[in-house]
Parts: C-alpha cells; structure tokens; sequence
C-alpha cells in the first residue's frame, strides 16, 4: 500500500475540504437555510451530480483499465476526449436553451415564478460541467503517474473563487449573491483547467496527447473504443445510482418544510468531508496500482494492499462516524450558526447529520471493495449492486420521509450505504472479507471504538452545556 500516495491525496482533498467548509460557512452567513439557498443549492445541484456521472466517477472508472491497456495512449486519449467534449457541450446548450424545464425536474414541488427565478442559475452552472470534464481527463492521466495532489487540491479553487464573490457581493440583495456565485463556479473551474494543464506539461504529457492528435487513426483505436464503452455503460449505469439517491432526496425534500433541502445539503457537506479524506482519497490512490496488479496478474499484491487499506479504513472511519454522531450539534453549531443561521436551523441540521453519520462505514468500505470490481472489469456487476442499493434507498426514504422529515431521507440513504456493502462483499468474496477480520487488530478496533464513545459522550454533554 503506498501510503506517500494516499497521504499526498488526503492533504489535497484536505485542503479542498477546508477551504469548502469555510465557503459553506460564508454561505449559511449570508443566505442562511432559507428560500434563496435552495435556489442556488438546485441550480448548482444539476452540474454537479453529472460531474460525479459522467466525469469523477464513471470515466475515471472506465478509463484507467483500458489506457492501461491501451497499445497507442495518446491516440486512445485524444479520440476518448474529443468524443466526451462534444456530447458535453452539447448537453450544456439543451440545457441552457431550456433551463426552466430542467429546473422543474430538480425541484418539481416549486411553483412557475420559483422556477422561473431558479432556471438562469441552473443555466449558468451547468457550464461548469464542461470545465470539469477536462479537469477529470487530465487528473486521470496525472493518476496514471500516481501523481494525485494536483487534482486533490485543485477543488481548492473553485471555493476559494466562491468565497471572492461572497465577499464581495455579501451585503447585496439574494439574487445578486446567487448570480456571483454562479459566476464565480465558472471561474474556479477554469483555475482547475489551467493548473491541470501545467501539472501535465511538468510530466511531459502534453506530448503524449499531442501525439494523439497528430497521429489519429481509426484503425488503432476502433477496438480499444469499443472495450472501453463496454466498461464505461455500465459504469454510468453504476454511478448514476448514488447521483440519483442524491437527486431524489432534493426532489423530496421540495415536498417538506422550507430549508430542508439546506439542512441536507449542509450536512451531506459534513458526511463528505471524512468519506473523502479517508476512503476515496485512499481507494484513488490505490486504484492505478490495483489496476496494473490486475492486468499483470498478481492478485497476492492487490489483495495484500486491500487489507492493509481496510484497516487503515476501519479506525479513521469508525472514529469519524462516533464523533460525527456524538457532536453532530456541536460541529454545525461551530461551523455554520452565524449571521442568518439561526439554532433551529443548527438543531435540524445536526439531526439530518446524525442520520448520514450511521453510513459512513459502510459508504467507505463499499468505495474500496468495489475498486476491484472495476479494475477487473466487472463493471456491470458493480452497477447491479448499485442499483438494488438505490431501490432499497428510495423504499426507505419514502417511508421515513412521512414522520421523520429530511432525517428521514439522510437515514435512508445510511440504509442504502449498508445494502450497497454488503453486496459489494458479497460480490468480491466473505472469505476476503473473513481473512482480513482474523487479525488482532480487530480487538483493537473494538476497544478503540468503545473508548472514543464514552469519552465523546461526555465531552458532549459538557460543550453542548455551555453552547447552550
């Protein structure tokens, strides 16, 4: 398991992490869980649950197995690249041309004038996802050097471009605010192009891609093309699942009180900040190198590096996920009760957070076991398990929507998290998963676990008492 990999990951997507809990800090100050912040949240919601499609999660997937493979790289890239750049772009300009309609089926409890005020926003994000996709191509490329820092970091970017327009348009009406904002996403995502494209001409892989433009052929690409979209349909099929949970729940949340859709979004935020610090920045790091173990046929070194992650995975969740649970009040409190936050807001967020917290183990494992379902090319057996975790996802969530509000749809998805591990070991092989629990580090993890309840318990009580 190379750990300098999976530390240089966690201090990019750290960084990435701070600066956007200081952005959604800012936001709450400013737009607070209110009318205006579920615009924004809506508008914003579209580009990126595409991005997680069809750029961070499917392409990548599908990606790196085949140019791994791939007997001329530059030629299968650059066809690769130019076939996704021209169906994006022309996403973008449906939705652009018709922002009301794709609006309306992001939020379709909201009336025509909400709507109407909502779909330029969405027109204007949705561009980000162009953006995006280029970053996602070259961060790929970067992976394959087992360089990963640039594309942790570069998320950096996009917050700090959004926390300028929050500052500087802070004290405007709402709509100017959301307007900046918007703004503001387009040009965090060209600062991530532009450093990308540094970061590949350091590697000298500017070359690489130059040549695939200068020597295109169809003859050495056409059946690399084809092997990699039989990978990457299901593999759209499998991350549109999670993408989909996600939508539902700002679907339904449209149904509940005002502000719900906030109080998920504040909270989804804080369930992401350890799941992405600790388990996707460890399974990226992982992945290449699982990858090439695969193709070459070593099992022994791709299996040896799934326990060690595992257990890595093991402590720094489980503690995430008590502490999470513990202090849910206390953290939202810290992190977002200012300017029109207010401690009902606080209360109602901590409880939705609560809710994400019960599936963080879970969410975890299934992101690192299911990387050897996708460099083994079972892409397809990894979207089927996706989508019966996205049925029992929706089951659950329009039943506990009924009594338990937005804390009903964050447990659901928690439900779903546990289905979606548990088959996902189903699928890898229980005797993996048995192999690696035979090891006194499971006793220590008990015991670790169990310590840090008690003592988080009481520090609760205390800090809870003098915030209040």
């Amino acid at each position: 398991m190379k750990l300098k990999s999976i530390f240089s990951n966690s201090f990019g997507i750290l960084l990435s992490r701070i600066t956007g809990l200081g952005r959604n800090t800012l936001l709450a100050m400013v737009l607070g869980a209110s009318g205006y912040s579920d615009m924004f949240f809506v508008a914003f919601k579209l580009a990126n649950m595409f991005r997680r499609i069809f750029a961070e999660g499917a392409f990548t997937q599908a990606f790196m197995p085949s140019f791994v493979n791939a007997k001329q790289k530059g030629v299968f890239a650059t066809a690769i690249f130019l076939r996704f750049m021209l169906f994006i772009v022309a996403m973008s300009l449906v939705v652009t041309i018709f922002p009301e309609i794709v609006t309306k089926l992001l939020a379709w409890n909201w009336d025509a004038d909400k709507i109407a005020q909502t779909a330029p926003f969405t027109a204007i994000n949705f561009w980000y996802l162009d953006l995006i996709f280029m970053v996602t191509f070259m961060g790929t490329l970067l992976q394959y050097r087992e360089h990963f820092i640039t594309t942790a970091m570069s998320t950096a970017l996009l917050n700090i471009s959004m926390i300028s327009a929050l500052l500087l348009f802070m004290h405007s009406d709402p709509k100017t605010v959301i307007y900046a904002l918007s703004f503001s996403v387009l040009i965090g995502g060209l600062l991530q192009v532009l450093t990308h494209i540094y970061a590949l001409k350091r590697f000298n892989m500017l070359r690489l891609l130059m040549g695939g433009w200068k020597y295109r052929n169809k003859k050495d690409v056409s059946e690399e093309n084809k092997k990699f979209t039989k990978l990457f349909v299901p593999s759209v099929w499998g991350n549109s699942a999670p993408q989909f949970a996600s939508y539902l729940d700002t679907f339904l949340a449209s149904f509940l009180i005002t502000g719900s859709i906030s109080y998920l979004f504040y909270a989804n935020l804080l369930f992401q900040l350890p799941l992405g610090l600790i388990a996707i920045a460890t399974a990226s790091a992982l992945f290449p190198s699982i990858s090439k173990a695969l193709s070459r046929g070593d099992e022994k070194e791709a299996y040896s590096n799934l326990a060690k992650a595992f257990w890595l995975l093991a402590f720094l969740l489980g503690i995430s996920a008590i502490g999470g649970i513990i202090f849910a009040e206390p953290i939202v409190w810290l992190l977002f009760e200012y300017g029109k936050f207010t401690p009902t807001m606080t209360h109602d967020t901590a409880n939705v957070l609560a809710m994400y917290m019960v599936g963080l183990l879970p969410y975890g494992f299934a992101k690192l076991f299911s990387m050897f379902l996708y460099a083994s090319h079972r892409h397809t057996k990894a979207a089927k398990i996706a989508t019966i975790a996205l049925v029992v996802n929706m089951i659950f969530s329009l039943i506990l929507m009924q009594t338990m509000g937005a804390m009903g749809l964050a447990l659901a998805g928690s439900i779903g998290g546990w289905t979606l591990f548990i088959l996902t070991i189903k699928e890898v092989g229980f005797g993996r998963l048995i192999e690696i629990l035979k090891d006194k580090k499971l006793i220590y993890l008990l015991l670790t676990l169990i310590a840090c309840g008690i003592l988080f318990w009481f520090l609760n009580g205390v800090f809870v008492g003098w915030i209040r």
